[in-house]
Formats: structure tokens, sequence, C-alpha cells
């Protein structure tokens, strides 16, 4: 089977592409590989991002591998969090930190529309691509549901019901931004 590098430390992303490649490829953590520091994010785009994470680990391990960055932007705050969705509320913030910030920026607001963006670089044998995913739909006004990570609590899918976070892990990946861009870079990686 073939192996790759995952560049990420987010242990709740690493479970969501393994769920979904189990049995066609052997996804690596950096962690397992002995690298447990940080890697730097310092882009201004979540392309520029998701391409120095993946970069930083080629250049240590000179084996393929991809990273991602994810972004959710949020129509009435001119598209924030977005590049920096994971740190919105501070540099050692949590995820109970965001989404705090957020409601309260929220309040009051009746455009409530959202996109969770996702994009993905591989580097393979030195060369770059990119796969990326999109979904839209709404921020709520307070939790809903308990499972999946960051935002999935506030944020509903357009044509659903229910919050990520109310979603089996299943059903979240078919119409996830993270779940568009890494079933293309799965078709992609099972063509060779």
């Amino acid at each position: 089977m073939r192996q790759i590098i995952i560049a990420t430390h987010n242990q709740h992303k690493i479970d969501e592409i393994q769920e979904m490649v189990k049995g066609k490829i052997d996804i690596v953590s950096i962690k397992s590989l002995g690298l447990n520091k940080d890697i730097p994010e310092t882009g201004d785009t979540l392309k520029d991002n998701a391409k120095q994470k993946a970069e930083y680990v080629y250049k240590k391990f000179q084996k393929d591998c991809f990273a991602d960055d994810t972004g959710l932007e949020v129509e009435a705050l001119d598209g924030r969090p977005g590049v920096y969705s994971a740190r919105y509320a501070g540099e050692k913030c949590s995820f109970d930190d965001n989404i705090n910030l957020l409601l309260s920026e929220m309040e009051g607001k009746i455009n409530r529309k959202a996109c969770f963006k996702t994009v993905i670089c591989l580097i393979e044998d030195g060369k770059e691509m990119f796969f990326e995913g999109k979904c839209e739909g709404v921020i709520t006004t307070e939790r809903y549901g308990n499972k999946g990570f960051g935002y999935d609590p506030v944020f509903i899918p357009k044509g659903y019901g229910e919050s990520f976070a109310e979603m089996s892990k299943e059903d979240k990946n078919k119409i996830s931004h993270r779940g568009i861009a890494t079933r293309k870079l799965i078709e992609y990686l099972l063509k060779k």
C-alpha cells in the first residue's frame, strides 16, 4: 500500500482523512516520524499555508507528503476568520475560544451565510499539486452537537438541518470542504 505523510499535528484531521482512505493509502503522521514541533504557517492565503507546511515536511523527510489549510469565511464578517480560523481568538486559543468570539461577533447579524474552504498541497517527487474543496452553509446562534471539531457545532451546511457536529463522520465527509478536497487527492493518488 502506498505511504504518504500528512503534515499536521491535528489528530482530528488525521482521523478524518484516515477514515476516508482506509485500505487504500497508508497515512503516516509527522508525530510518528518524530516531528513534534509546530510547522510554520505564516501565509496570507489557505494555499500559501498548505504549500508552506507541505514544503517544510518534504524538505525534512524527502518523502511524498501533503498538507491542508482550512478556513471559515463568514459573509457578514467580510470573510473573517478566513486564513486565521485556527487562531482566531489568539495564538494559544481553544476551539471553544474561537467559537465564543465568532458567536459574539455574529450577535444580532441577520446574514449568517458562511463557507468552509480547504486547500490541500501535495508534494510528490518534488512537484506541487493543489486540490480544493468548499462547503457553503450558515452560522448558527448557538452550539449544536458534540462530534467533529473546530467550528463544527456552529456550522450548518446548505440543504441540511443539522450542524457538522451532529452528523456522523461518514455523512460529514461526503459533503464537507475537507472531504471534497481529500476525495480529489485520493482519486489522483489512486490513478498512479
